[in-house]
């Protein structure tokens, strides 16, 4: 079976909005983020959005939804929903915390990714074997998940030293490093505060200062994601599980196995996601230590139109907002306030160029109430930050829903020789 043959599944369609935007004009876009970034930092005076500390802070809790995000990619891609992505994780951290404390930390880590495994293969044997719907399956994944950790925590952790029923023992830690001379030049040219100069030495000093050798591996993930599912046979014939199974069947693909691979491969990422938080993030398990970051995962994948380079923006953006509860949270949101104010006046402007009069009008009525809340306070509510995420999580996916395009055959279901 060549390559050319199943192609054919996997060629996208893109409709009327759906047309996706282009390497230059997507760097033009960040540009002029950084360049607003930058303009609201000297008004406000809040150096802290985009300081070397934050921006590392960021990555770090960037991370595990990144991971959880790479795990819902390769599932549905597959034409599997992964709901299940916050049991994964939660998997991941109870096995990871486990292991880690008795056998070192790498060795959690390799647990970590068992247990967010072991529950994708529930979920694929209920799904793909099955045909239980994606969504109930992933659900009962996720309440099984919660309650056996629980259970579990009570009998292993509870008599350990410096352990309890919710919480592991400490874990010891993978160690962390900088990239040597540039994370310290970056560091002091950040803090010179001159305009965009030094926020874009913030940008690029959080990301090789302070590393852990976890975060290393996360990152080098996304690429090697993009390029096993888009430059080899192995990833086309996935992929084409998710657009088209019938087809893929006729050519000889054999879906139920591309569609449990993918689905343990999911579940590893998820529980590596988990592992992290357990091992790096806090270096103890803590019950309720995801929060939810298995379903932002998902909505980063979402927001990423089901692309690897797209999923990694959006893991950033929600680590960023995440990261303002850690480091001067309502200076630093009230800042944000008015960068959105100045986007949402940007994004008038092109609607109203574009004659969508209404759209246009009610974007820049929006800005001009920001601008108000602004100028009428010093700081925000500090549950305003602590909502920043999710409310981050929900506007992104309502702006970008006019241009996304999932996998033809995701969440459907297939049995074998049905098109026959």
């Amino acid at each position: 079976m060549s390559t050319a043959t199943v192609a054919k599944p996997t060629a996208q369609q893109p409709g009327k909005g759906s047309r996706r935007i282009s390497l230059p004009v997507l760097l033009l876009i960040i540009a002029g983020v950084l360049v607003l970034t930058s303009v609201v930092r000297l008004i406000s005076g809040a150096d802290g959005i985009t300081s070397t500390g934050q921006m590392s802070t960021a990555l770090r809790l960037a991370v595990p939804i990144g991971l959880a995000g790479l795990g819902g990619l390769w599932a549905e891609r597959a034409g599997v929903v992964n709901i299940g992505l916050e049991g994964m994780m939660i998997l991941g951290t109870w096995f990871g915390a486990w292991a880690g404390y008795q056998w070192g930390p790498w060795t959690g880590v390799a647990f970590g990714i068992i247990g967010g495994a072991l529950g994708a293969v529930l979920h694929a044997i209920a799904t793909v074997t099955f045909n239980v719907n994606h969504i109930v399956s992933g659900v009962a994944l996720n309440i099984l998940a919660l309650g056996t950790t629980r259970y579990l925590s009570k009998f292993t952790f509870e008599d350990a030293p410096q352990g309890s029923s919710k919480q592991s023992p400490p874990i010891d830690s993978l160690g962390t490093f900088d990239i040597p001379g540039l994370s310290s030049w970056l560091q002091t040219l950040n803090e010179k505060h001159w305009f965009l100069v030094s926020d874009i030495a913030g940008l690029v000093g959080g990301l090789v200062t302070n590393l852990s050798p976890l975060t290393v591996v996360a990152v080098a993930l996304v690429p090697a994601t993009w390029w096993v599912l888009w430059r080899t046979a192995f990833g086309l014939r996935l992929r084409s599980c998710g657009e088209n199974p019938v087809a893929a069947e006729s050519l000889g693909v054999n879906v139920y196995k591309y569609k449990y691979i993918a689905v343990i491969v999911s579940g590893g990422f998820a529980g590596l996601g988990g592992a992290f938080l357990s091992i790096v993030a806090s270096n103890v398990y803590l019950d309720g230590q995801t929060a939810g970051r298995g379903y932002i995962g998902l909505a980063a994948m979402i927001f990423g139109n089901w692309m690897p380079g797209g999923l990694a923006l959006g893991a950033g953006l929600f680590g960023y907002t995440d990261s303002l509860n850690l480091r001067g949270g309502t200076t630093n949101v009230h800042a944000l306030i008015l960068l959105l104010a100045m986007l949402l006046v940007v994004g008038g402007v092109y609607l109203l160029w574009r004659r969508k009069l209404i759209s246009g009008v009610i974007t820049l009525v929006i800005s001009a109430v920001m601008f108000l809340w602004y100028a009428g306070t010093d700081e925000v509510p500090r549950q305003v930050v602590t909502a920043a995420p999710y409310v981050v999580t929900l506007l992104v996916l309502s702006l970008s829903a006019q241009r996304l395009r999932m996998p033809k055959a995701d969440g459907l279901p297939y049995r074998k020789g049905q098109g026959k």
